[in-house]
């Protein structure tokens, strides 16, 4: 089952633009928050930018400024535009989204995508 898709990857020129969109499964429900993460070839997977229920952001450091994260809550879809794209942008973006409720006891479980290609070139 397909629970989260992206899309809106792709390749681009330095100084482009691109913008991912995230669709979560109406099936997941109590999402608290989405975001997105990424990972280049040979580092860890890092934060990009994170947005929760009430509109709250958070961004890496290298991003501020360049990627704005926003969130439509009622269709469980998170999206990321970026501008000024850099060559070290070049990743797989990951969407997540973070599942939590309460039933007897906190349940809480991350939804992966399963990562779109962002390459920027020089």
């Amino acid at each position: 089952q397909v629970q989260l898709v992206e899309s809106g990857g792709g390749l681009v020129q330095a100084g482009g633009s691109l913008r991912l969109s995230c669709a979560a499964s109406k099936s997941i429900f109590s999402i608290i928050a989405m975001g997105w993460y990424r990972q280049a070839p040979g580092k860890q997977r890092e934060l990009v930018a994170r947005i929760i229920s009430g509109g709250s952001t958070n961004y890496s450091d290298s991003v501020k400024g360049r990627f704005t994260i926003s969130r439509d809550n009622a269709e469980n879809t998170v999206f990321l535009q970026m501008n000024n794209l850099k060559p070290e942008d070049t990743a797989v973006y990951y969407c997540n989204a973070e599942q939590r409720y309460y039933s007897g006891t906190y349940y809480s479980r991350d939804y992966w995508g399963q990562g779109t290609q962002v390459t920027v070139s020089s």
